[in-house]
């Protein structure tokens, strides 16, 4: 490759930073300021900053790995792949398709979640697919569909947030989760407007509000119903906004009045005054913005509670206006894209639904094949994971790590461990590889070109920087040669950007609309926002020059779609094109505390790690910041306990046992403990997190669940600290 700087962007969260790779030496890169980029303006996080250290090949994977004799041992890639394949045919063969099921990740680039989806409905011939992603913004998706008829986690930039007026916050700790973001907030701030933090611990992101609401875990749908209810008394509706823009107000409008202060503040915990001051902020400046991130979404009741704040913007007039709106923070580096092109479940590229017969045609026209042939919906994430070993008896999994990362993860990793055979693709040897039959070493970020979508619903262009190590391949390449071992000689390029020309017809007409999107004005405007269509008149792209290659000079393409950065502001993606109030009403988590789990456990990231740890994990420096699990316990807590600080803590519940140790602080709810959930071992926190999953989105229940604490007995035999 060449020795220049290249433009490309981060691998990690869905703000995909900015940054400029130039190749250094032992085959990995060195990071510089990319300040062209509006979303970081040039600013990394410490993630960012050492994502070069996961290409050593002191820390990567350099060979395949076939399980010998119940080791993983170095094989050739002939024989891994014919590995995997002759144990496709023997599962298809013995138990039918569906017995074949297929895992994806939220961070693959659009090309690959398009070609997955693909190779799971034509080669496989299984509807048992879906991916990571449903652990992260589903509840806010289905929310965001039911009321706008369209998902995209935000439905206008960044950039816009500086210039609202207020921002309710809801469950996100950007500080730590999405550290360059956190200057849209501060800018926010230094042009007059506020910010309310909801959130049960006073993070770091809490510590920067205007106000900040501390709702006991789990009752974020009553803190909005509360506050929906007050803006009704209190007359602060937009009766003309309502009447000319949405549907079902009067419905919705009776359930908020159900709730009234004093009822959510026994609920939640937030007292009534408090309540008050955060509906006068919101509603007196003329724009404001409720955003969402985990905290509400990864709720058994994550739809519901995400459509409760949404009715919130709806009420006061704050969505499809200028400045205003309701938005979900996308977590993972590619979840929006990754959702839109047909690893989920139930989807087909372009956000279409797989159970629609006009949408199987178009695809299957695209792909060459008979739309009866294509599989049904299959089942959601975690109900995939569950049925492993029973009606799934092989799985070929990409760019995830569901023994650390699923809810009830000690379940998940024995039903891994039952499974007649199990293929992993990645770039490390992460703990759910470690299980495999069959491990498969691929390529990274910056040894690869490819599209993510960011938060924003701006479609980017990774650009490859370096040239991987011999012996490493694509994932592209893995599913074009497994593709051909298992009967389809086409149809499976390896070339990301034949994949992407072929995602365009594909997503063309779709509420994901990328067939006005190119490589080359990927390159040439920084990104573009979908949904964006093919050319409305005359456009000079015959699809024969690389996007990559340098673009004409003094060309004006004519009718060529700019994107839309921002939507709704004329109509919302509705049969009518109005705004859908959908009534919710309060209910308790699956799991509320009782006298034998008597707290309430809450989890989420830490600055120094990302996701499963399974890259994060493998820094030297960011281990130095964040080296392992710890409980974060109030005071009144820890000393009931008799745990001090640093003293090894025991989290029990229904479903199994963590131990870390304990962090001691005052900026946490007496009836609430944190734990991360990045590590592996015996501090694995979902261990303990409950799968009830939200019977619309399917998402599981991550962020509440009831537990009880126990002193963790020292090598001498008595407890890590004197009871009181």
């Amino acid at each position: 490759m060449q020795n220049s700087a290249t433009p490309t962007h981060c691998p990690y969260c869905a703000l995909q930073c900015g940054m400029n790779l130039t190749p250094a030496p032992e085959g990995t890169v060195e990071v510089s300021e990319r300040a062209d980029f509006p979303v970081n303006r040039g600013a990394l996080c410490g993630k960012g900053r050492t994502a070069p250290a996961v290409l050593s090949s002191r820390v990567r994977l350099t060979s395949p790995l076939v399980r010998s004799e119940g080791t993983l041992v170095p094989a050739s890639w002939e024989e891994a792949l014919d590995r995997i394949a002759e144990n496709v045919v023997r599962t298809r063969t013995e138990h039918g398709p569906d017995a074949c099921g297929v895992f994806g990740g939220g961070g693959l680039t659009n090309e690959k979640a398009y070609t997955l989806g693909k190779f799971a409905r034509v080669v496989l011939g299984t509807s048992q697919i879906d991916y990571n992603g449903r652990f992260c913004m589903s509840a806010a998706a289905a929310a965001g569909i039911k009321a706008f008829g369209l998902d995209r986690g935000l439905p206008f930039p960044l950039e816009d947030i500086p210039k609202t007026g207020c921002v309710i916050l809801v469950g996100s700790n950007l500080a730590e989760t999405m550290p360059p973001s956190l200057r849209f907030f501060h800018e926010l701030r230094e042009n007059g407007g506020t910010l309310i933090v909801v959130d049960p611990r006073r993070t770091k992101t809490a510590e920067q509000a205007d106000l900040h609401l501390a709702p006991r875990p789990g009752t974020d749908l009553a803190l909005a119903l509360g506050l929906l209810h007050l803006v009704v008394a209190e007359g602060r509706t937009d009766e003309e906004y309502i009447r000319e823009r949405t549907t079902g107000w009067e419905d919705a409008r009776a359930e908020a009045l159900a709730h009234w202060p004093e009822y959510v503040e026994r609920i939640t915990g937030v007292a009534v005054p408090e309540l008050r001051e955060a509906v006068r902020m919101f509603c007196e400046p003329e724009n404001a913005m409720v955003l969402t991130a985990r905290g509400p979404e990864q709720q058994s009741k994550g739809t519901d509670t995400v459509g409760a704040w949404i009715n919130l913007c709806l009420a006061t007039g704050r969505a499809g206006r200028p400045l205003s709106g309701y938005g979900c923070l996308t977590g993972q580096g590619n979840g929006q894209g990754g959702r839109e092109h047909g690893q989920k479940a139930d989807q087909l590229p372009g956000y279409r639904k797989l159970d629609d017969p006009a949408a199987r045609a178009h695809v299957a026209e695209v792909w060459g094949v008979d739309p009866d042939s294509l599989p049904g919906p299959g089942r959601s994430a975690y109900e995939l994971l569950d049925a492993l070993g029973t009606d799934i008896k092989s799985l070929l999994l990409m760019g995830s790590n569901p023994v650390v990362s699923a809810p009830r993860a000690a379940h998940v990793e024995e039903r891994l461990k039952s499974l007649d055979f199990l293929a992993v693709c990645d770039v490390v040897l992460s703990e759910t590889a470690a299980l495999a039959d069959v491990v498969l070493p691929v390529t990274q970020w910056a040894e690869e070109t490819g599209t993510t979508t960011n938060l924003e619903g701006r479609v980017l262009l990774r650009r490859q920087a370096i040239t991987p190590p011999e012996g490493i391949r694509s994932d592209l390449e893995v599913m074009h040669e497994l593709a051909g071992r298992l009967g389809v000689e086409k149809g499976f390029p390896t070339d990301p950007e034949e994949v992407f020309e072929e995602l365009r017809r594909a997503s063309a007409g779709g509420v994901a609309d990328y067939s006005g999107i190119t490589y080359r004005r990927l390159v040439e405007e920084n990104g573009v926002f979908w949904p964006c269509p093919a050319a409305t008149a005359e456009e000079p792209d015959d699809g024969e020059d690389s996007a990559l290659d340098a673009p004409p000079e003094d060309v004006e393409p004519l009718g060529v779609h700019p994107g839309t950065p921002r939507l709704f502001l004329d109509r919302f993606a509705t049969p009518d094109g109005r705004a859908r109030f959908v009534p919710v009403a309060h209910r308790a988590t699956a799991e509320e505390p009782d006298d034998a789990y008597p707290v309430l456990l809450t989890t989420g990231r830490v600055v120094a790690q990302y996701q499963s740890g399974a890259q994060t994990r493998r820094v030297d420096e960011l281990n130095a910041a964040a080296p392992g699990p710890f409980v974060e316990l109030h005071p009144r807590l820890a000393a009931r306990l008799g745990a001090a600080e640093g003293d090894p803590v025991a989290v029990v519940s229904r479903r199994g046992r963590a131990v870390a140790p304990a962090r001691i602080t005052t900026g946490i709810r007496p009836d609430t403990v944190f734990m991360p959930f990045h590590w592996a071992g015996e501090g694995r926190a979902n261990t303990l997190t409950n799968p009830a999953l939200d019977p619309t989105s399917r998402m599981p229940e991550f962020k509440s669940c009831a537990v009880r604490l126990e002193a963790v007995a020292t090598p001498g035999g008595v407890p890590s600290s004197p009871r009181p």
